[in-house]
């Protein structure tokens, strides 16, 4: 090996092997001098593994000792009531026909004798064993015929003394019970007769039928899973199947998780099980399954490519679904959840109205109106419930609710909205009342500042809950006139109305930024979105990112009429069938809450005949800014315009916001930007604020519009 400047080697230095290279010294005309340099080591990238921690206390993933059924009082009352139907029908179906089982089994008796004797005599004459026997006469094989008559001979010895001894002993029994009682022997004449039935029954008409009829769904494999992804046509699982990798890592053995089959389990990295679920058509079609079997879906508490796969025995939109609890009898505590329909496994899905404002979007046909009316009839239910339901469709779906309701109004005339800005700006006086009532009650009375059951009770403080419903929501905030204040008043009711008992429920069958303002669609906690066609409305429904996290209500077809993901109720989103209400049956529920409301004096409102009071005529909100902004001022921040407002009509514009401001005046047109000021203290800085120029310029464009 020539040896030059950096040459690299390895020496032994104290028993262990260290890198090193030659570093020239000096040099002259006779010779070079080097010497050895260690070597610095490259930092490795992957670092070893990290030996685990002695103590992995609070660290280790346990699985849960006991199944979901025993640990939910909900799933074990109703696997408790599923066991108790199916058998106890599968008992009173077969008790029924005991007589009609005794009649067959006479009938099939002979026949079945005639088999056992057949059979038993092919047993004792060792007749199993007679092709054997015949292929070794048939080879000429002296010596294998003779072992195998000898073991034929030994056979039938033995067997014939066995039958002997049965016969023997049977008839011996047959004598004891004859003398012993008659009676036995009748009872175990029946016994051989209805044995001898159930075998001479024939294999495609059975002595004994089924009670129940099972549906025959094929059982899910990891082979069955694994090829329906490959063939979903992901490039992410197409890749990683093309270098030898699974298309799903299983997480957990495949299981029957209720009337279906569950299988869990991780893709391959960068797949995500929202992309499953986009595909949900094909996977039905890779699987063979209905589509309303198969419900792929995303695991919130792990991360986006978990997937969690559920195939059910029937398609969840024509399986039979239990009754609503509450349809025959019940009343209904708001501050508690309360039944609202089954999930894919026939779990029960409840949901709390209180201190949570909701948010009901799909397309139409899809079961958003039912929806809403099953909400509606749940506060119907809790007699200290105000309702004020408006039904801006005018086709009457809510007028169930009417002989209860505090408010109520069917139709898009001018008249209908005039009368629901009327009850709103009630509503928003009650805010405020409210408000200041909390404010005033002693901390150990209302410790949290928001409104309890126990305060709910307490008539004289008026705190009781009020739910306002209203169907197809886009029609007040897109009307040219009242729109502004109508979506001024939401805002200010879904961001501070459920601590003080308010619980705005809107539903619109157009998701996006005009039917549900930011300022409303943020700040909603539940939310149930059925069908919708894209990933923004299923965002402006669900909340932001649930279609990246793999909660897609996109995945819903036609044919799955009030199935809906709910969220905001516990943890993870829930894939939801309503219970399904229809008019008839809700109007007698509605009966039902009529009767325990006058009973207790609860009736208000629209249901004694009253409407909302006067509260003056709309105002001019451009004109209103032009009094309280002076010529002088070319520019001013939101948050002053809206304190002017304030002093100038307190009932109007009490409590509005720089952001109050900015939702009001969109509908006109007029630009909020960032505008210089100076502070009360003088100091100099930017805010979101307007121009008077540009009011000046709306006010101008509607006045010739007109």
């Amino acid at each position: 090996m020539s040896i030059t400047d950096g040459t690299r080697g390895v020496t032994r230095v104290n028993g262990v092997d260290q890198a090193v290279k030659l570093v020239k010294v000096s040099e002259t005309d006779d010779e070079e001098v080097y010497d050895l340099e260690a070597e610095e080591p490259e930092q490795p990238v992957d670092q070893p593994d990290p030996r685990p921690p002695a103590d992995t206390r609070g660290t280790e993933a346990r699985r849960p000792i006991l199944p979901t059924w025993l640990r939910s009082k909900d799933e074990f009352t109703s696997m408790a009531k599923w066991t108790a139907i199916h058998y106890g029908h599968t008992a009173t179906y077969h008790g029924v026909r005991v007589p009609w089982y005794g009649l067959k089994a006479t009938a099939t008796a002979p026949a079945g004798g005639l088999r056992l004797v057949a059979g038993t005599w092919r047993w004792v004459s060792d007749a199993e064993g007679r092709p054997v026997r015949g292929a070794a006469v048939r080879k000429e094989d002296a010596d294998r015929y003779l072992a195998l008559s000898r073991q034929r001979n030994d056979r039938v010895r033995l067997r014939a003394a066995v039958l002997v001894v049965a016969s023997v002993l049977g008839l011996a029994m047959a004598l004891t019970l004859y003398i012993v009682s008659s009676g036995w022997l009748l009872t175990f004449g029946a016994l051989v007769v209805l044995t001898m039935g159930y075998v001479g029954a024939p294999a495609d008409r059975p002595l004994i039928g089924a009670a129940v009829i099972v549906p025959k769904a094929q059982k899910l494999t990891s082979d069955l899973v694994l090829s329906a992804l490959e063939n979903l046509g992901i490039s992410l699982i197409n890749k990683a199947v093309a270098k030898g990798k699974p298309a799903l890592v299983f997480t957990a053995p495949i299981t029957r998780d209720g009337p279906g089959w569950r299988a869990e389990g991780d893709l391959p990295p960068g797949a995500t099980a929202g992309d499953v679920a986009e595909k949900r058509a094909q996977l039905a079609s890779a699987l063979r399954r209905p589509l309303g079997c198969v419900w792929p879906e995303g695991a919130g508490e792990e991360h986006p490519g978990r997937l969690i796969l559920w195939i059910g025995d029937e398609d969840m939109a024509k399986s039979k679904q239990p009754l609503w609890p509450l349809l025959k009898s019940g009343t209904v505590d708001l501050f508690r959840p309360t039944r609202f329909g089954t999930d894919q496994r026939g779990r029960p899905v409840d949901i709390t109205l209180m201190f949570a404002s909701m948010l009901i979007g799909a397309i139409p046909r899809m079961g958003k109106t039912v929806s809403l009316r099953l909400v509606l009839l749940m506060a119907a239910l809790d007699p200290r419930a105000e309702l004020h339901a408006f039904d801006l469709k005018g086709t009457g779906d809510l007028s169930a609710v009417e002989p209860v309701a505090h408010a109520y109004r069917a139709g898009e005339e001018d008249e209908d909205i005039e009368y629901a800005l009327a009850d709103m700006r009630e509503l928003k006086q009650e805010l405020r009342r409210r408000a200041k009532v909390i404010r005033g009650l002693p901390k150990d009375i209302c410790p949290d500042s928001k409104v309890t059951p126990d305060l709910a009770n307490k008539r004289a403080l008026g705190l009781h809950p009020i739910v306002v419903g209203v169907d197809e929501c886009q029609v007040w905030f897109e009307h040219e006139t009242y729109g502004a204040e109508l979506e001024s008043i939401c805002t200010d009711l879904v961001k501070r109305g459920p601590a003080l008992g308010i619980v705005l429920i809107l539903a619109t069958q157009r998701p996006d930024s005009k039917s549900l303002p930011t300022g409303i669609s943020a700040n909603a906690v539940l939310r149930l979105c059925l069908k919708v066609m894209g990933q923004i409305e299923n965002d402006m429904v669900l909340g932001t990112s649930s279609y990246k996290a793999g909660v897609r209500a996109t995945m819903f077809t036609r044919s799955d009429v009030g199935i809906c993901y709910i969220a905001g109720e516990g943890d993870d989103p829930r894939i939801t069938r309503g219970h399904y209400v229809n008019a008839p049956d809700a109007v007698r529920v509605v009966e039902r809450a009529h009767k325990v409301r006058k009973a207790d004096n609860r009736l208000s409102g629209y249901a004694l005949g009253h409407e909302p009071a006067d509260l003056g005529p709309s105002f001019d909100l451009l004109a209103d800014i032009l009094a309280v902004v002076a010529a002088e001022e070319e520019k001013v921040w939101n948050e002053r315009v809206a304190t002017r407002l304030g002093q100038l009509r307190p009932d109007a514009y009490g409590g509005w916001t720089t952001e109050n401001v900015t939702v009001a005046l969109k509908p006109f047109g007029v630009p909020v930007k960032d505008v210089a000021g100076t502070t009360d203290e003088g100091a100099r800085t930017t805010r979101r604020g307007i121009e008077r120029a540009a009011i000046v310029a709306a006010v101008n464009e509607r006045n010739q519009a007109k």
